[in-house]
This record gives C-alpha cells, structure tokens and sequence, in this order.
C-alpha cells in the first residue's frame, strides 16, 4: 500500500511540475507572434520591446503599441491592452494572451491583439 501510495505522490508532482511548466509565457519576437498568430491564439506569450505609442483610457482599458526591431511593414508593431501603461520610449516585457479578429466597435478593430496584459520594465 505504501508503494501504491509513494507512486500516486511522485505521479501528481510530476503533472504539477508539467502544469506549472505549460504556464509559462513563452517569450517570442514581435514578428513572431505575427507570423504563429493562429497558432498562439489564446495562449500567453510575453515580448520584450519598445513602447512606440501610447493611448490611455480607452474603453476602460490603455493600448500600448510595442516595437522590437523584428518584422516588415504590418508587422512589426505589437498592440496590446492592459489596466498598465508605460510611457513612450520606455523598454519593456508585455506578458498577455494573444486574441485574434477583435473587434471593440466604434472603429476599433484588432486583426491581432494581446489582452490581459501585465507590462513590466525590461531588465
């Protein structure tokens, strides 16, 4: 019984350990996450770039347009939402989940767009 036991501990670490791994934002280019948008549609990455362009208290919400360097024209700039913000030129991590074809109305419509996002100063 205690084998049995000891076995059914070491089990249900093992899938914590998985769960807590699977979690994980994975850090991508902001190119990246143009080019695997389908792919990575409703999970949590995070990008490290430059804040290009700010617009604060939008439908209770701020949108912070992050750069990196990486992709062409159309994309080469992330959009992200977040109850944060950040200044322009500032340097930063944006962790968040990547949501497709959003459309807020009144004009506001996102092909790509990453929400719920945390914004933290790039280390």
């Amino acid at each position: 019984m205690r084998k049995i036991l000891a076995a059914l501990f070491v089990g249900v670490l093992g899938l914590s350990a998985v769960c807590a791994m699977a979690a994980e934002p994975v850090l991508k280019t902001v190119a990246a996450v143009h080019k695997e948008m389908t792919a990575l549609s409703g999970q949590k990455v995070s990008v490290k770039g430059k804040v290009v362009k700010v617009n604060n208290g939008i439908m209770s919400r701020n949108f912070v347009h992050v750069q990196d360097g990486t992709g062409d024209a159309g994309s080469n700039d992330l959009t992200v939402t977040s109850k944060q913000t950040a200044n322009v030129g500032d340097q930063v991590t944006v962790t968040g989940i990547v949501v497709l074809n959003r459309d807020f109305g009144a004009g506001y419509a996102y092909p790509l767009l990453i929400e719920e996002t945390t914004i933290t100063p790039a280390k």
